[in-house]
């Protein structure tokens, strides 16, 4: 058989001409090229005029929004479980169990994230839920503490790679005029804290040793009967994402990478799927990009191995630097990643250590494991209703051009955070049971206004994917999220350093926690209102 030419072999063995990073192709104020932004919006338009929004997406909104209550539920899962870790295994600090979730979170964004951009979506979205689920249950079986944390940091990194990828997925099958659903998907995050406390109140309450100070195993099963429930509910989830659900790779990194005949397919099935008709073909998707740059960017057809091989074979900063690429986008990104990480460790300063602060608020009064779990329960049903009221005011009023909209993200974001931040203060200052229930109430509903990936991360992560191209957004949302965690692993510290071993204050900074995370929040409201960039009522690239 004779031998292929020299430059069809060279072509073949270096497959990728990413539009995302090919330095010869003009780079637009998007920090894309101009051939990947004209398919792009040629896209967009077929997705919108075309397949629009209808069973696929409903689907998939329903799936990645399990891997946002997983990601909620496994954080509150171990801000539960806390007093009675404490309480059986008198750590030293039960706070390094926490610390412990955030190093697996940190490692698991970072990872799940950039492999998103390199490789494709429907890895991590196939096997994260996976890692949770098999390491929640197993930590629920473990003998002590130092096992329990092991086993906690390997979860977190299972659940840390569900924020960076699911919004993505999900962002980029949406139409421009239905991406509001995006901002409606953190009412799963909420619904996943919800989960969390109705099956701990009852087990904890039910089966937890009455005597803090003789505290045995046998005797306080209630939160090893949690992180059973909670895996076995991850696993659930697991199924019906990877057995159930057929994810499509999407077509926007499809595109990135050149690989235009199968970003065809994928909208064919889609369109099939909605009941609809794709009239987007392989030319003209082509020709959009030959008319913009007089290239194509067309591979040969690849195996998996070739895939794998090249993109690891290339790996570099290819997909950060385009993030910076212009001085807008440059501030802008700066900005958004500063965010994640100050919201990252404000959030779990309170909400991470909970139910400690609501046994130990009220002085001179009994606490009991049932009040501690009734009070958080019912803090949980406000995130449901701060979702919703962030979907009406960021998105929704924007449906029609010729109605007045209310907000958008950076207005919605900064306010809510600013009274998060308000709530957060007063709650300081409650001395009765009330105050506290009430204060924490009023701190939970402000906080999911602008939370879309964990109560108050809200907005935020709705804007995240939406300000990142589709070529590098995995990389952005995971320098976002492994920012937020990184800072999120200094919750604990700031814990441990301010309060004694039973919560009790190192001198009059009992509050001192809280103090820094309401301080955080107000910061973090004003830096949202310098963000040069608004995505609400733009269809995403």
């Amino acid at each position: 058989m004779e031998s292929p030419p020299m430059d069809v072999e060279k072509k073949m063995d270096t497959p990728f001409e990413d539009f995302s990073s090919t330095s010869e192709l003009s780079t637009t104020q998007e920090g894309v090229t101009a051939a990947y932004e004209a398919k792009s919006t040629l896209i967009n338009e077929h997705v919108q005029n075309e397949i629009g929004f209808g069973r696929y997406q409903l689907q998939l909104f329903f799936l990645t929004g399990l891997g946002w209550a997983a990601d909620n539920i496994w954080l509150q899962g171990v801000a539960i479980i806390l007093p009675q870790i404490k309480n059986e295994l008198n750590p030293t600090r039960v706070e390094f169990a926490t610390m412990s979730l955030f190093i697996g979170l940190i490692v698991g964004a970072s990872t799940w994230g950039v492999l998103a951009d390199l490789v494709g979506r429907r890895l991590s979205f196939n096997i994260t839920l996976f890692i949770a689920a098999v390491f929640g249950i197993a930590a629920g079986g473990a003998n002590n503490f130092t096992t329990i944390c092991a086993l906690i940091s390997c979860l977190g990194f299972g659940v840390g790679g569900n924020l960076p990828v699911d919004g993505a997925i999900f962002l980029e099958v949406l139409p421009q005029n239905q991406q509001w659903w995006l901002t409606l998907l953190s009412v799963r995050w909420a619904l996943g804290q919800l989960f969390a406390s109705l099956v701990a109140w009852p087990l904890i309450n039910n089966f937890s040793c009455g005597d803090p100070t003789h505290c045995l195993k046998a005797e306080n099963k209630g939160w090893r009967y949690t992180f059973y429930v909670l895996g076995g509910v991850t696993a659930v989830m697991w199924i019906l994402r990877y057995v159930v659900f057929d994810l499509q790779e999407s077509c926007k990194y499809l595109v990135a990478k050149g690989r235009d005949k199968e970003a065809i397919e994928v909208l064919e099935h889609i369109a099939r799927k909605n009941g609809k008709t794709l009239t987007l073909t392989l030319e003209s998707l082509r020709a959009v990009a030959k008319e913009k740059t007089g290239q194509t960017g067309t591979i040969t057809h690849l195996s998996t191995y070739q895939v794998v091989r090249n993109t690891f074979s290339s790996f570099s900063l290819s997909h950060v630097t385009p993030l910076f690429s212009t001085r807008r986008l440059a501030i802008n990104t700066t900005i958004t990643i500063v965010l994640w990480g100050l919201i990252g460790l404000a959030y779990p300063l309170f909400n991470g250590f909970i139910t400690l602060y609501l046994s130990t608020q009220v002085k001179n009064q009994t606490s009991s494991t049932y009040r501690t779990y009734r009070d958080y329960s019912i803090i949980s049903v406000l995130g449901v209703p701060g979702s919703i009221i962030a979907c009406l005011v960021v998105d929704y009023t924007r449906k029609n051009p010729n109605k007045f909209a209310m907000g958008g993200r950076k207005v919605t974001m900064a306010l809510s955070t600013a009274l998060t931040g308000i709530f957060l203060f007063l709650f300081t200052t409650s001395k009765t049971e009330n105050a506290v229930l009430g204060y924490s109430l009023a701190s939970g509903l402000t906080q999911q206004v602008p939370s879309l990936v964990s109560p108050m991360y809200g907005v935020l992560y709705a804007y995240t994917p939406e300000v990142f191209p589709a070529p590098h957004r995995g990389t952005g949302d995971a320098l976002c999220s492994a920012f937020n965690r990184i800072c999120g692993v200094l919750a604990p510290i700031i814990k441990i350093v301010t309060t004694n071993p039973d919560g009790t204050a190192v001198g009059d900074t009992a509050n001192g926690p809280i103090f820094v995370s309401a301080t955080l929040f107000m910061v973090a409201s004003v830096l949202m209102l310098l963000l040069p960039i608004e995505t609400a009522g733009k269809a995403a690239l």
